[in-house]
């Protein structure tokens, strides 16, 4: 699907972790603390929260084999605690972003954590070559955090268990 010849692109990812919902669902929402965990984020702060609704702003990197874009969003996160996190974009450098993390109990325990994703960058992103790249990217997102969710916010490096690949349909 093309708009104004940029790509829609559709993310679907999900993985199971050990920690338990309570766990996982402040990993999520600490959102300042992002950028200790999440590849080429390099900064996440909270500019104003109202109830289940908060406004973020994020800076961070793309990468496309020898080259780099700086990617500066401003975004809505619409919370419904301890299940779903809605996240629509308000500025920046997509044409259209939106995404969305669900958590669903496991009888381990654990913690099964889904996120989807639609976006159109606002700069070229190299057809075939950059479903690629955008997978990985999500890839590599999706195991960060889920690494992060399966270790106390204090300690170092444990690994998630059940990432299953990203679904990227172009």
């Amino acid at each position: 699907m093309h708009q104004d010849a940029l790509h829609l692109y559709e993310v679907d990812a999900s993985g199971t972790v050990q920690a338990p919902i309570a766990t996982v669902w402040k990993t999520l929402t600490t959102y300042e603390r992002m950028n200790e965990f999440v590849p080429d984020m390099a900064s996440c702060r909270v500019l104003a929260r109202n109830g289940n609704e908060v406004i973020i702003e994020q800076f961070g990197t793309a990468r496309f084999l020898f080259m780099s874009k700086s990617i500066h969003l401003i975004v809505r996160a619409t919370e419904t605690p301890m299940t779903s996190i809605d996240i629509a974009l308000i500025s920046g450098d997509m044409k259209h972003y939106e995404s969305r993390w669900e958590l669903f109990p496991q009888p381990d325990g654990g913690t099964k954590v889904v996120y989807s994703g639609r976006l159109v960058p606002n700069f070229y992103v190299p057809g075939i070559l950059g479903t690629n790249i955008i997978r990985g990217d999500i890839e590599r997102m999706m195991g960060a955090v889920l690494a992060r969710m399966d270790k106390p916010m204090d300690k170092p490096d444990s690994p998630a268990r059940n990432l299953l690949p990203n679904q990227l349909v172009n």
